[in-house]
């Protein structure tokens, strides 16, 4: 392996860093920060706070499932797409 082909690579690990650290971010500001601060109990901002993690696996696997069906069927999308 090239030098220049570990320095892609290493590009590649940073960028998908900063977009998954992105959409870590966006979660707590759009969806935990809300459901936490709606609540004055305890417990009540305890059990928000549970619910948004269920809501950020399912936001996961959505996220998941629609690469892997990619990921799969590129050759048809890509097919599709350049009206082939």
């Amino acid at each position: 392996m090239t030098p220049l082909a570990l320095t892609k690579l290493t590009d590649q690990y940073w960028l998908f860093g900063g977009a998954g650290l992105i959409c870590l971010v966006a979660f707590v500001g759009l969806i935990l920060t809300p459901a936490l601060s709606a609540h004055g109990r305890i417990w009540e901002k305890a059990a928000a706070g549970v619910l948004s993690l269920f809501v950020l696996a399912a936001l996961l696997v959505v996220g998941i499932v629609i690469g892997v069906v990619v990921v799969i069927y590129y050759p048809e999308i890509n097919e599709f797409l350049s009206g082939g």
